[in-house]
């Protein structure tokens, strides 16, 4: 493990929320669909609240919204597009309402552009055009109600590209997560160089760069690639998944299979790596719930570090 440096030491850490979704399908016990979050969320709004509060409470100080599949595409795909307004504005009303309830100074919300189509399958996006118009869309809808945006899962780079550019348009800060092969590669889903993302990155001037919804072990490998640009801060939030390789585009969560080794405990081991690599932002994605975090802040209390 990399040593502690007194610069790093000095850093305060940003600490996000976890994944949502099958956390959701967890406590609702509902059967899983395509659209898995968002239905929870219609058919049982309190529950996708309720993890908001748990999430603040165990040490996140940035709650993305519960938003990642109700694009345009999803929904024409897999629900009914007209219900893409209300949802976008159920899901900001949720994590308003949970910030409320849980009364600590310094929550933020985040918006949330993800995926259009699918994750971890950037050959299935549409074209540039379509994607600014729809990323567009999402950005309409949350930016007078978020205090930043992540791009998250993102896989190729023009994905990356155009939902930063429209976020950028917001005036509000803009962070952009990647996601990465899960091997030693350090590249995006894509197949694209994960340092050539990060100068394109580094052209829009984004606030933040990370990477997120890869296994731990993949994050770790390319974390000198994600370091390779201008001076922002970096980030990251892993998935528990033991692969990805089963979920293709209108598939259901259940299709993919936990990790038994990636406890609270380890992960936290994990997020001190991050951080004792410059990490400003660390936090959970998929399989990674509020006890995943409240162990990432007890350790990082413990070493000293100051959180925001």
């Amino acid at each position: 493990m990399p040593s502690q440096t007194s610069s790093t030491k000095k850093n305060a850490i940003t600490i996000l929320d976890g994944g949502m979704g099958q956390e959701l399908l967890r406590r609702s016990k509902l059967e899983p669909t395509p659209m898995w979050s968002a239905h929870v969320m219609r058919e049982m709004p309190e529950v996708v609240r309720d993890l908001h509060v748990d999430f603040i409470r165990a040490g996140a100080k940035v709650i993305t919204i519960n938003a990642y599949s109700v694009t345009p595409e999803r929904l024409e795909r897999d629900a009914d597009v007209a219900d893409f307004e209300q949802l976008q504005q159920l899901a900001i009303s949720l994590a308003r309402e949970a910030r409320d309830i849980a009364a600590i100074e310094g929550v933020r919300i985040a918006g949330c552009l993800p995926p259009l189509v699918a994750s971890y399958r950037p050959d299935v996006s549409p074209d540039e055009r379509i994607m600014r118009t729809n990323y567009s869309r999402i950005v309409e809808q949350q930016a007078d109600a978020v205090d930043l945006f992540i791009c998250e899962t993102m896989s190729a780079i023009e994905d990356a590209r155009v939902s930063a550019e429209c976020a950028k348009k917001s005036g509000k800060p803009v962070w952009v997560a990647l996601s990465v092969e899960d091997n030693d590669k350090a590249r995006l889903r894509s197949g694209e160089k994960l340092t050539d993302a990060v100068a394109v990155l580094d052209r829009i001037d984004v606030d933040a760069k990370l990477l997120n919804c890869s296994q731990p072990e993949a994050i770790s490998a390319a974390w000198s690639a994600l370091a390779s640009g201008i001076d922002r801060k970096l980030g990251a939030y892993a998935n528990g998944f033991t692969s990805i390789s089963a979920l293709k585009p209108g598939g259901t969560v259940d299709e993919l299979k936990s990790r038994v080794d990636l406890d609270p405990a380890n992960y936290a081991q994990f997020a001190l790596t991050w951080v004792e690599q410059n990490a400003a932002i660390v936090g959970g994605c998929c399989e990674v719930g509020p006890e995943h975090i409240a162990a990432v802040r007890e350790l990082l209390l413990k070493h000293e570090y100051s959180l925001l």
